[in-house]
């Protein structure tokens, strides 16, 4: 990934966990690696753990960045939670989920939108 394009990832999970916080989630990890890859936040919600992408896109489209995931990512995502799952010895009856925040932002980095969608990752 280029300079400028983790510059804004980064700033897209910051106003991501941000956004979060501010609806009473708590923000247990941020960046969490393995070797399937990287989780962007992980959070506890109602007794839940959530797994969060964070997709930030430039451009006033709210729907652009959350229609960028495609079907190999939601496959490594899930991935990535069984791993985080085991990793940290977590029981396998454990409540969890995906969730994706997708901002929109302006040409100059300002915050055009956030959607923030809960259960956007299924199994199929």
């Amino acid at each position: 990934m280029t300079g400028r394009r983790t510059r804004l990832g980064d700033w897209g999970e910051t106003m991501a966990a941000r956004f979060l916080v501010r609806r009473g989630y708590e923000v247990l990890a941020r960046k969490w690696r393995c070797a399937a890859g990287e989780i962007d936040i992980v959070a506890r919600h109602d007794g839940d753990l959530v797994f969060v992408e964070v997709r930030t896109r430039r451009g006033r489209d709210p729907g652009m960045a959350a229609e960028s995931i495609t079907n190999a990512k939601r496959a490594r995502l899930m991935a990535l939670a069984d791993a985080f799952l085991a990793a940290h010895d977590l029981p396998s009856n454990t409540p969890w989920r995906i969730d994706v925040v997708a901002i929109s932002v302006g040409l100059r980095a300002q915050e055009v939108s956030i959607e923030h969608i809960p259960y956007a990752v299924e199994e199929a």
